[in-house]
């Protein structure tokens, strides 16, 4: 005899039910032992998940912890060790309220420097994502915030720690951070270049000279603004600028005109 189809789908209905109460009633069961084992013994065990990359176990384990114990030094390792599964478990928003949360509480910790690279690490892995995905295409708007909040939070880092040492490295990602910023900038002046707005055009160019001293980008922005001043037939100005251009970047003018490097080497001028 045929078993009738709705007798199976009870049958699955039922297993389903089955397989639920079980893995219900070992995380209750999980969850009775963690409140009876010390904060050292849960905080290996996250470690341990964290070790193995495995980011969201070790997340629900760092969290388990800080509802467990939520003083001392080991709750307080576990939310730094917690966003940096976050970080790497692509979950930027998350990781950046633990780390904010983490600056507000414990803003003399010993590690608050870590917390503060970590952050700018968050916004920076959100800018690179964004360019790769882009590149070489123009970058929109929201990309620069990242950039330009992973920059302020590389600063902050320097200005608070200058002797910690993360800031090597935040330094070396602040030179790229400023040199895409300015990259932007420059592309959306030869947005406006090409449209005829010359004015907004020379604002822009302006701007990266003023506000990205350093970047490479300003030989482009004095390229921009002669041709802008040209244009606008301002002979004088364009001249002057063509001077400076000449006097300071005779070199990289030749680059330009003979072979332009690579976007992200021009960015990214370390070895």
């Amino acid at each position: 005899m045929q078993n009738h189809p709705h007798s199976r789908q009870h049958w699955r209905l039922f297993g389903l039910l089955l397989v639920c109460s079980v893995l219900a009633l070992a995380g209750c069961s999980r969850e009775e032992r963690d409140e009876t084992r010390p904060a050292e013994e849960l905080y290996a065990d996250a470690k341990a998940a964290l070790d193995g990359r495995n980011y969201s176990t070790a997340i629900d384990r760092y969290r388990r912890l800080t509802t467990l114990y939520p003083f001392g030094r080991h709750a307080e390792q576990a939310q730094l060790d917690m966003a940096y599964a976050m970080q790497q478990g692509r979950r930027p928003e998350d990781a950046l309220t633990t780390l904010d949360r983490f600056i507000r509480t414990y803003p003399t910790h010993p590690n608050i420097d870590y917390a503060w690279y970590l952050k700018g690490l968050v916004h920076y892995d959100e800018a690179m994502g964004m360019l790769r995905r882009l590149f070489p295409g123009q970058v929109v708007d929201r990309d620069q915030e990242s950039a330009r909040r992973a920059f302020q939070d590389f600063q902050e880092l320097i200005q608070r720690y200058p002797q910690s040492r993360y800031v090597a490295d935040a330094r070396q990602r602040m030179v790229f951070l400023r040199n895409v910023l300015a990259e932007y900038e420059i592309t959306v002046a030869e947005y406006y270049f090409r449209r005829q707005a010359y004015i907004a055009s020379i604002n822009r160019a302006r701007y990266v000279i003023e506000n990205y001293p350093g970047a490479p980008a300003n030989v482009n922005a004095l390229d921009v603004l002669q041709r802008a001043y040209q244009k606008l037939d301002l002979p004088d100005l364009a001249e002057d600028t063509r001077r400076v251009l000449e006097l300071n970047y005779s070199d990289q003018l030749q680059q330009m005109r003979d072979s332009q490097p690579g976007f992200l080497r021009r960015l990214w001028p370390f070895d």
